[in-house]
Formats: C-alpha cells, sequence, structure tokens
C-alpha cells in the first residue's frame, strides 16, 4: 500500500480525491490536511510516498510548504489557478490537476506516478530552492518546530552559507535553503544591493563605508557590523550613497 497525504483548504476538493482514490486499491489515505502547517506535521509523521497539493492556501502556501520539509515526497499538484501550472512542472511535480478535475485526469496522473522508476521524482526541494513565489515580500522559516514569517522590511542583510543563506533581523538569524542568485530575483533593488558575492545588505541601514585589511573596503552597517565589499559591490555602493 502506498501511504498518501491530501493537502487543500477547501473540504469539497478534498472529498473530491478522496473519491477519486478510493477507485485505486493501491492506496492508503493516511491523512488530509486543511493547511500548510498540518501538511508539514502529517507528512513528518507519516512519511508518505505521495502527496496531492493544493497551492493557493491561507498562511503558507503549497511551495512554501514545500520549502520546510525535510524529506520531500512525490507530489500532485491540485489547485485551481492555472498561473501555477508552469511552476509546479519546474519543480518536477508528478503532475499538475486543474480543478475542477475529472476521475479520468485523475487517474491519468496516478498512472503517471506507478509508471515512474520507483514511483520517485527527482527532490522538489532541489527546484523549490530557487522557486519564486507570488508572496515575494517575505521568507517562510522553520525554527525547529515553529514555523515563522519573516517580513523583508525586517530584515538587515544576508549572507550565504554553504548550501544555505543566512538571514539576519535586528535580533535574529534564521537559516533558509535558498541561493543568493533567489534573493537577487525577488529583493527590491531599490532597498537591497549585493556589495559582495556573499552578501546582499539593505542600503538604509548602511552608515558608511571603512577600510579593512590588506585595502579591502568594508560597509559599516547601523548596528556596527562590517560587510565585506567586493570591488564591484565598492564601486555600486559608493554610486547608490551618491560618493564619488
Amino acid at each position: 500500500m502506498y501511504k498518501v497525504i491530501i493537502i487543500d483548504d477547501e473540504l469539497l476538493a478534498q472529498s473530491i480525491v478522496v473519491e477519486f482514490l478510493s477507485t485505486h486499491t493501491l492506496f492508503q489515505i493516511v491523512a488530509t490536511c486543511n493547511n500548510g502547517y498540518e501538511g508539514i506535521k502529517a507528512i513528518n509523521l507519516h512519511q508518505p510516498d505521495l502527496i496531492f497539493l493544493d497551492v493557493q492556501m491561507p498562511k503558507i502556501n503549497g511551495f512554501e510548504m514545500l520549502e520546510l520539509l525535510d524529506k520531500i515526497p512525490a507530489v500532485i499538484f491540485t489547485t485551481a489557478f492555472d498561473k501555477y501550472a508552469v511552476k509546479a512542472f519546474e519543480t518536477h511535480a508528478v503532475d499538475y490537476l486543474l480543478k475542477p478535475f475529472s476521475q479520468e485526469r485523475f487517474n491519468k496522473a496516478i498512472s503517471k506516478w506507478l509508471q515512474l522508476p520507483g514511483q520517485q521524482t527527482k527532490p522538489v526541494v532541489d527546484l523549490v530552492n530557487n522557486q519564486v513565489t507570488e508572496n515575494t515580500n517575505r521568507l517562510v522559516v522553520k525554527e525547529g518546530s515553529l514555523v515563522k514569517i519573516i517580513a523583508f522590511d525586517d530584515v538587515m542583510y544576508f549572507e550565504a552559507f554553504d548550501d544555505y543563506v543566512k538571514v539576519f533581523t535586528a535580533t535574529d538569524c534564521y537559516l533558509k535553503k535558498k541561493t543568493m542568485s533567489y534573493f537577487e530575483q525577488v529583493l527590491n533593488p531599490k532597498a537591497f544591493l549585493r556589495l559582495h558575492r556573499s552578501y546582499i545588505v539593505k542600503l538604509d541601514l548602511v552608515s558608511g563605508i571603512e577600510m579593512g585589511d590588506k585595502s579591502n573596503h568594508m560597509a559599516r552597517l547601523s548596528n556596527g557590523n562590517l560587510i565585506p565589499l567586493s570591488r564591484n559591490g565598492y564601486q555600486l555602493l559608493k554610486e547608490r550613497l551618491g560618493l564619488k
């Protein structure tokens, strides 16, 4: 038996998947969830083989939920918003069901998953890391069992850290499995500037430029932190600050 979890904030949509799946004897529904928070808990608890996931849900959307998982199961997206179709396939979902979908279309998605080698997909997380969601004014991070939403307005700077990015606010530091290139895409270029390959800084927090070791330049932030500047970052910062 393959374990399945359904995650959708619409009860009717959940019931349709339950009904359609009842004709497939190889599957066992181990949980139905009304939002991404419940989805994370259920996935961590049951370790399903396959999930049916709505994209647009309150609080956190389907893509944001996937970012917070340690182990990603196979995904079939179910949503009424076709603008997400390309994004879903780019994240290597098994399939994408546009609501309202028929039993026949549902069966095709199931067959497609069963025909995959070992019923596996390329881990969604590998591509979700660089996926730009519609909520590009915030970050969703996990701290232990807690999920927090961090507004970009509250971020001081970003620092590359192996396969992660450290996100610094005035009081905390969070790890996010994204890339610096991702943040360059989603951040407001009038508010943030990449000063170094490893740093993106909120411009209005830069209080000055100082000389560091070996004649390197550093940006001083309002809290006293020093951020290294690349040669290009130094020139860009001078331009943005109106310095010659």
